[in-house]
């Protein structure tokens, strides 16, 4: 919201500086975002005569002045303007003057042997504009040593404040002059009815077909007007806040959408086709050709002004072009209504048009103003343009805004924090415009201002169908008696100003805080960080992606497709974060870096349900691994996925003596070399492998690729145990290496679970270090060396235990798996 300083003391008397000024502001809550002072760098230039103007007597561009700067002094200039002629008026800046154009200091000088004491200045030179075919020629009239920013009405700064979403009445010069009165700076200058004589029957009438498109409208026309250029005053408040001026009756319309917050807008009743304006909805097919020069195509949920042709304006947001006033207009209807600001809100939205109308109506504007505005623009273009004014227009009925407020004054302490009298808290509301309706010692109850939609107001959005009637009812009625009370506390504490709120310090929970992460979140970011460390890089990508890419993984019901996508190839939410992975791998090896390791933690989605949505662990790695002096580069294979998997499961606590892996992995995997990692028969923690060599032709990505899903949701939290003395056996452990031929159907894993189930007692792990089958071996059999660490407690196991133990190790096996000990 911006708006000159004149502008503001057209609605407030004050003889306040502006720094004082500005200060106010930002203590109530209308935060200041700049301040735009055009006169600031020219406030040293002043109005000069030239009395001579004589050639340079060295010089044949340049000419010598004598100019008379309104101070009894008679300075010489030497100047190199054409235009310098002896009588003229111009504008003259002494030495220490900045001059803005060059970015040069004035000092005094010599030129060619004459002396300059002075500097006549052009337009460019002031930073005016590109003309420096010059200097300033002024009018005779121009007051000699005058300043020339107080001559040309620059010394009226421009403020730009901030306002907050429910504040519409501070979208207008008169509410903020409303409130810097309230908080005791000058006094607001209030809105007088104009007298004036009303002499025909409106030539228009106004029907509201559709109570959606309009609630309440007045109208009134203007005859005899003469349109033209609008006055000085207007022209330079409007161009002051970057407002184009028009022409005098489009121009009132936009000084009062500013100064008061009321927007109006102004048909040529000659080009309204018919007796009749009508309030509706807009029909299909139906368009309208706006005052921007854009046309746009209406839907049924737009609210429409419309003639006996069609649509005329696009209510509440842009007049169209086709009854839109101009130089020959002699007859002019002035409309002011009142509309739906959701319905506003979303029209303006839906057609992408930013208009002033739009930003105070979708606020909400001053519902007992209509009448009088309509008087005040009908006066101002009366004064301005002429014309004798028609009776009113009106339709619909005007809006029962009427509604009271109560606070208690010990809620300024409790929930604002600072300790008010009560007369000053009722003393504030009354300058903000409440009337006091009654009052006790611990309360007051007020009537709400009509400017002031935002208090003790329904809200404009229905509560949820779906909340029980009993808990919809206490909540309405828990609204309606706390939100009044909170903004009444709110302006009371405003209007003293912000800076006089004490600082306190949050409530402190206990000694030591809780923790600001969920278990599930730290392990979520425990599992980043395993990724990380292992050399993937931590990706987020969207959670949706192209539906025939996300067939790929898995199933894509209509349920995840998304109805209104950001991209048209972004519509369907993924089955796994390994598919978002593989794009991006593909995305990279199509710019020349195939081998990546890409990881991510972020949802899968199975149903639109929240049990549908899994926190998933997962990454991608494609291409060969690094280039190394001590290891040959290889292509990625299963075994680098299954390693991360179990990485992650292991770092969050899962006992991995009970992870098993079968061999069921999803279809986009490769069959034979993925695998599915599990918690007993039922809970997958994770899947693994290669990727499906069909999903790497779909993603076009040619290299080898091989991915893992982590499912988070699925690990059970670790048990928490009491922390003891760490288990630090006195004896040292022992390694067995047993080689056992087994069929090739046999899973190593049936090996490893049979042989670390042998001796509990005395096993402590059983780790596979080989795998051989060839020729050496009968057909159908395969070698695996497994490696077995005992760990002794009571005492060092001689050679007989030990026997006994292998032996244990080797019957379990054999009963288990159908193996033999390999001589």
């Amino acid at each position: 919201m911006k708006f000159p300083l004149s502008w503001l003391k057209a609605h407030l008397e004050t003889d306040a500086p502006l720094a004082e000024i500005l200060a106010l502001l930002n203590r109530i809550g209308l935060e200041v975002e700049g301040v735009e002072d055009r006169g600031a760098s020219l406030a040293a230039f002043r109005i000069a005569h030239v009395v001579s103007a004589e050639q340079h007597p060295n010089a044949d561009r340049l000419r010598a002045l004598k100019v008379d700067p309104g101070d009894g002094r008679l300075l010489s200039v030497v100047c190199g303007a054409p235009n310098a002629r002896a009588g003229m008026k111009g504008v003259l800046a002494l030495p220490g003057a900045f001059i803005p154009g060059t970015g040069i200091t004035l000092k005094l000088g010599e030129i060619r042997g004459v002396k300059s004491e002075a500097m006549m200045l052009s337009a460019r030179e002031m930073g005016l504009g590109d003309d420096h075919s010059g200097i300033v020629d002024l009018p005779e009239d121009a007051p000699l040593g005058e300043s020339y920013v107080k001559y040309a009405g620059m010394d009226d700064p421009v403020i730009e404040i901030s306002v907050t979403p429910n504040r519409g009445d501070a979208l207008s010069v008169h509410g903020v002059a409303r409130d810097l009165a309230a908080a005791g700076l000058g006094r607001l200058k209030p809105l007088v009815p104009p007298t004036f004589a009303t002499t025909y029957p409106a030539p228009l009438r106004w029907e509201i077909a559709d109570p959606r498109a309009c609630d309440y409208v007045l109208g009134r026309a203007v005859r005899g007007v003469r349109n033209g250029a609008s006055p000085a005053w207007i022209r330079d408040w409007l161009v002051a806040i970057g407002l184009r001026p028009i022409n005098t009756l489009v121009d009132v319309t936009n000084l009062f959408t500013y100064g008061l917050g009321r927007p109006l807008h102004v048909f040529d009743v000659a080009k309204v086709q018919g007796t009749t304006l009508t309030m509706r909805m807009a029909r299909d097919g139906e368009s309208l050709a706006a005052l921007n020069g854009k046309t746009y195509a209406l839907t049924p949920e737009d609210g429409i002004i419309a003639d006996a042709t069609g649509p005329e304006a696009l209510g509440g947001i842009i007049g169209g072009a086709h009854s839109g006033c101009d130089e020959g207009t002699t007859e002019v209807f002035i409309e002011c209504a009142i509309f739906d600001p959701v319905r506003i809100a979303l029209s303006g939205r839906r057609h992408d048009v930013r208009t002033d109308a739009r930003a105070r109506f979708e606020r909400g504007v001053d519902q007992a103003l209509p009448a009088l505005a309509l008087d005040l623009a009908t006066s101002l273009i009366q004064e301005l343009c002429g014309g004798e004014a028609s009776e009113i227009s009106a339709a619909g009925t005007p809006p029962a805004w009427q509604r009271d407020a109560t606070l208690r004054f010990a809620r300024l302490a409790g929930l604002g924090g600072a300790e008010v009298p009560p007369d000053e808290a009722v003393g504030i509301l009354e300058r903000l415009g409440f009337t006091m309706q009654a009052r006790d010692a611990a309360s007051v109850t007020v009537a709400v201002p009509s400017w002031r939609n935002d208090i003790a107001a329904r809200g404009s959005l229905d509560q949820d169908p779906s909340i029980p009637a009993e808990r919809a009812r206490a909540a309405a009625e828990g609204c309606a008696a706390v939100e009044p009370e909170a903004d009444l506390v709110e302006e009371v504490l405003r209007i003293r100003g912000l800076d006089t709120i004490p600082a306190v310090s949050l409530p402190v929970a206990g000694i030591v805080p809780p923790p600001a992460l969920t278990p599930k979140q730290v392990r979520a970011g425990l599992a980043r960080r395993v990724l990380v460390a292992r050399g993937m890089l931590d990706c987020v990508s969207f959670g949706f992606l192209e539906r025939k890419s996300a067939a790929l993984f898995g199933e894509t019901p209509d349920a995840l497709r998304l109805v209104n996508p950001i991209a048209a190839d972004l519509d369907q939410m993924r089955p796994t974060p390994v598919a978002s992975l593989l794009l991006a791998a593909s995305r990279n090896a199509a710019r020349g870096w195939p081998d990546v390791a890409l990881s991510e933690l972020g949802a899968a989605y199975r149903d639109p349900s929240p049990a549908g949505q899994l926190q998933v662990a997962a990454g991608v790695r494609a291409g060969h691994t690094p280039r190394h002096w001590a290891e040959a580069s290889r292509a990625v294979d299963a075994m680098d996925a299954k390693g991360d998997a179990l990485a992650v499961l292991a770092a969050l606590g899962v006992p991995m003596a009970a992870v098993t892996v079968t061999p069921d992995a999803p279809g986009f995997y490769h069959p034979g070399r993925s695998g599915v990692l599990r918690q007993g028969p039922k809970v997958v923690l994770a899947t693994f492998g290669e990727i499906h060599p069909k999903v790497r032709a779909a993603l076009d990505l040619s290299g080898p690729a091989v991915g893992f899903e982590v499912f988070l949701d699925a690990i059970p939290e670790p048990k928490r145990r009491k922390k003891g003395a760490p288990d630090l056996p006195a004896f040292q452990p022992l390694r067995r290496d047993f080689a056992f031929l087994v069929d090739e159907g046999v899973t190593a894993e049936a090996v490893l679970r049979a042989a670390r189930g042998a001796d509990k007692a005395l096993v402590a792990d059983v780790a596979l270090f080989d795998r051989y089958a060839g020729d050496k071996l009968p057909a159908g059999k395969v070698s695996l060396g497994v490696q077995v660490t005992l760990q002794p407690r009571e005492a060092t196991p001689t050679d007989a235990q030990i026997e006994a133990v292998a032996e244990k190790i080797v019957a379990a096996v054999t009963k288990a798996t159908g193996a033999s000990l390999r001589a």
